[in-house]
Formats: structure tokens, C-alpha cells, sequence
């Protein structure tokens, strides 16, 4: 069955209207999803009986289940269950400008980016706009406070489902949705050129973000096989003409890998790639996983490479880190309770 949070408002609008009812009905269950926080139909006391069993026959009210959470001082990450038994992560950060939440798009990723603990495991299925959704609300509800950011940089590439992505990013921009500003929303792809110029076609204010980790090719292909269908020299391009549709400025992200990527020489050419785009660059420290061999630069190394953009002009920033005490790397606490469960099988 589908679930009622996988609808936009407009979707919710042509719903009643097909059904032989009045168009003002999804305002009202909209506020009801989305500003009273029912949990179950028979909350709702603003519409009749008849046409909420119908509804309710036609779309479930279902929540997903919240597996574990990890919690340490500005971070909680958040294993949810799926109704088909698969898994996701979502992980709540603070910061001193509010609260911003990583969500997954997929089950799985197919990306194979050699770094990333997701990339170990590929591509089961997509997920619907409504399990997208489904991460922002339950941990809202499970903080007691609201979320003010939200990236789009959890397991899997959201432009390889691009149409539930589009539909989640409605869904909680809507002012009678969550309600997020789109400038407070930012959507991570490793570089699909072809739905990177579609996104530009939106019309909205929402902020794109690029996994670079690299300055060239050589490297690139090396540890994104993404780079290999588009290369620097078509995806850079790209991203000019972006920014030329749509002024927003972009972001790189760039997590710093020791003796991969983190040279004072890639610092240079990285400088060099990016000299007079409107972006900054958001350099990552490497959180270490068990099951892959790479390792974090040196924090002297993360400074020599930050200091280097910084004298060519580069704005630049160094993440805070996160969750050093917990299993914080995209997909790992996915992957904790896999190798648990594989081990009782």
C-alpha cells in the first residue's frame, strides 16, 4: 500500500478531486500530517468518517521503526527499519545555527566510491519520498525539537533517484509541509552531469553540493568509478553553467585521504580547478571504518592543504567533526548490525 506522507500537497489536492471530493480536504490533512503530528487517522476531527476510511484504505499512516540510536555530544545517528526489513541511517547534527539532519536516499549505493562505507554494499532499491520524509519527522519527534537543515548526503546518490528526491524535497520546503527553507536544504551528488542540469531546471533555492575528493582525473578515477562516465572536464563545465542558471553557489566536498589526496601538489591543482567558480570548498577529515584501508590525514596535513586554498583565494572551511565516538561514517552502524546478524545466522 502506499503511505500518505509520500504525497505532496498537490498530489494530495488531485487525490481528493479524483475521488469525488472537495480540493480543500488535503489542506486540512496536510496540517493534520504535518502540523498536528497524528499518528493515526482517527485523530483527524475536520473530516468526515466516510472519506477517511476511504482515504485510508487507499494510503497507510505507517511510521518506520527506529532500530537503535547512537548518541554522543552534538550528534545522534539513527538506524531505522524499512517495512520490507531493510535498513537505513539518518544522523542528527547541532550546531550553533540549529539542527541539521543527514538523510539516506537509498537502499544501498551503486556509486562504488572507494572510500565510502555505503559503497560496500550496492544498490538494493530506492527509497520512496515518503521513507525520506518518514527520517525528518521521527527524529524531530523522537528530539522533541525541530530541524532547521537538512542534507540530502546519507546512504546512496540522490540524483540516481531523483524523482523520489524531487517529491521529499517539496514535501518538506512546503510551508504547510516541515516547512524548511530550500537555502537551509542541500542535496549531495558524486557528479551525474545529465540530473545535475535537470535540478538546475527547478526553480528552487536549494543548494547543490559536489563529492569532489579529488583535484584530477588520475586520482578521481581511482576512488569515484562516477568519474570514469563524467569526467573533471565535462562535469566542471557543468557546474558553470549551473551556477549561471541558477546563481547558487556550489560546494565541493572534499574528505582529505592520506597520501591519496591530501599533497601539498593537489592542493595547488585543487585551487587551480576551482579559481573564479563562485564555491568553497568544505574539506572533510576521513572517519575511520574497520572495513576499508584508508586512512585520515594528519592534522597538520589538513592544515598545510587548507592553508594553501586559503592564499590562492579559495573560500574554504573544515568540517566539524562528528561522532568520533560512535559509528558516525555514512553506512556503518548499517553495516555494525549486519555483521551482528550475519554472525547468529
Amino acid at each position: 500500500m502506499n503511505n500518505i506522507y509520500g504525497l505532496t500537497l498537490e498530489d494530495l489536492e488531485n487525490y481528493f478531486i479524483e475521488i469525488g471530493s472537495k480540493k480543500f480536504h488535503a489542506d486540512q490533512l496536510f496540517s493534520w500530517l504535518y502540523e498536528k503530528r497524528i499518528k493515526s487517522y482517527d485523530e483527524v476531527t475536520n473530516i468526515k468518517k466516510e472519506l477517511l476510511e476511504r482515504v485510508s484504505s487507499d494510503y497507510s499512516i505507517d511510521r518506520l521503526n527506529i532500530v537503535s540510536v547512537e548518541k554522543d555530544k552534538d550528534v545522534c545517528k539513527y538506524l531505522f527499519e524499512l517495512f520490507d526489513g531493510e535498513h537505513i541511517e539518518a544522523v542528527l547534527m547541532r550546531h550553533d545555527y540549529g539542527n541539521s539532519v543527514c538523510v539516506s536516499s537509498e537502499v544501498g549505493c551503486n556509486m562504488g566510491c572507494k572510500f565510502c562505507e555505503s559503497g560496500r554494499r550496492k544498490k538494493v532499491r530506492n527509497l520512496e519520498a515518503y521513507e525520506m520524509v518518514l527520517q525528518i519527522l521521527m527524529i524531530e519527534e523522537e528530539l522533541g525539537e525541530r530541524i532547521s537543515h537538512v542534507v540530502v548526503m546519507g546512504i546512496g546518490e540522490p540524483f540516481d533517484n531523483y524523482d523520489n528526491l524531487v517529491k521529499f524535497l517539496k514535501i518538506i520546503n512546503h510551508p504547510k509541509g516541515i516547512a524548511i527553507g530550500a537555502r537551509h536544504i542541500t542535496v549531495s551528488t558524486c557528479g551525474i552531469v545529465p540530473k545535475i542540469e535537470e535540478f538546475s531546471k527547478l526553480d528552487l533555492q536549494f543548494n547543490l553540493a559536489i563529492s569532489l575528493h579529488a583535484p584530477n582525473n588520475e586520482i578521481r578515477d581511482k576512488i569515484m568509478p562516477i568519474n570514469k562516465a563524467y569526467p573533471l572536464d565535462v562535469l566542471i563545465p557543468a557546474l558553470k553553467k549551473y551556477y549561471n542558471k541558477t546563481n547558487r553557489r556550489i560546494t565541493f566536498e572534499y574528505v582529505l585521504l592520506e597520501k591519496i589526496n591530501d599533497s601539498v601538489e593537489c592542493a595547488i591543482e585543487l585551487s587551480n580547478l576551482v579559481k573564479g567558480m563562485n564555491c568553497y570548498i568544505n574539506l572533510i577529515p576521513y572517519n575511520e571504518t574497520n572495513n576499508l584501508d584508508f586512512k585520515r590525514s594528519s592534522t597538520i596535513q589538513i592544515m598545510k592543504f587548507y592553508d594553501i586554498l586559503k592564499k590562492n583565494n579559495i573560500s574554504v572551511t573544515i568540517r566539524k567533526e562528528f561522532g568520533g565516538n560512535i559509528s558516525a561514517a555514512c553506512g556503518q552502524l548499517r553495516s555494525k548490525k549486519e555483521e551482528v546478524w550475519d554472525h547468529f545466522i
